[in-house]
């Protein structure tokens, strides 16, 4: 299967057991790939997207583009639980403890990104450039993150956010377009990843002229 033809099914997939059906096509749902499904699912409980879908929708997608890329078991589970420590009363004691220390270092990595993000990034609703500090906030994050299967799952997680930004206002599609195009676009050549490369710069530059605020 080529990219586009999985993020066809990809944006069509509207509810859990349709995302899960994309992830099974990829890897072997293994006891712990289906522990990690039900913790992210409860986890995420009554938290939904601004597009109205269940948030837990998310993350199995996300599992399901790791998979696509040929992630292996810990990179998939990691991808399942991405967002738990961010967004729920989640640690990553707990994910140590039930999954194990390596898919737990691999959600710390992923939850320091956004840490990261947010003491670099001009916020949103700032007038200034965001070139500047999207730029520094590109290095700290190279030079912060050691293992690659970071970069890898948080490349997968900013491809479907892009698909899905229709549901913000104009100023935050901008916004994070241009961090994307600065940032993840860049990391993705650098991985040797073209394929989300060349989907992150077209949706970006779609959305930026396409947007006129």
């Amino acid at each position: 299967m080529i990219l586009e033809n999985l993020l066809e099914k990809i944006d069509k997939s509207k509810d859990i057991e349709t995302s899960i059906s994309i992830l099974k096509s990829f890897i072997e749902i293994t006891p712990l790939v289906q522990k990690a499904i039900d913790f992210s699912v409860k986890q995420h409980h009554g938290q939904y997207r601004k597009s109205g879908e269940e948030y837990v929708n998310h993350p199995i997608l996300v599992a399901s583009l790791v998979a696509f890329y040929g992630g292996d078991e810990a990179m998939v589970v990691a991808g399942l639980l991405h967002d738990v420590v961010e967004d729920t009363n989640c640690d990553i004691e707990t994910i140590d403890r039930d999954f194990n220390k390596e898919i737990g270092g691999l959600v710390e990595g992923l939850t320091k990104i956004m840490e990261i993000r947010d003491s670099e990034l001009i916020p949103s609703y700032s007038n200034e450039r965001i070139i500047s500090s999207a730029l520094t906030f590109r290095k700290m994050l190279l030079a912060s993150i050691s293992d690659v299967r970071v970069l890898v799952i948080k490349l997968c997680d900013r491809l479907h956010n892009m698909m899905t930004l229709r549901s913000l206002s104009p100023s935050k599609q901008k916004r994070i377009s241009e961090e994307t195009v600065v940032v993840y676009a860049p990391i993705a050549h650098r991985l040797g990843i073209s394929s989300i490369k060349k989907y992150l710069e077209d949706k970006s530059f779609f959305l930026h002229n396409a947007i006129r605020i």
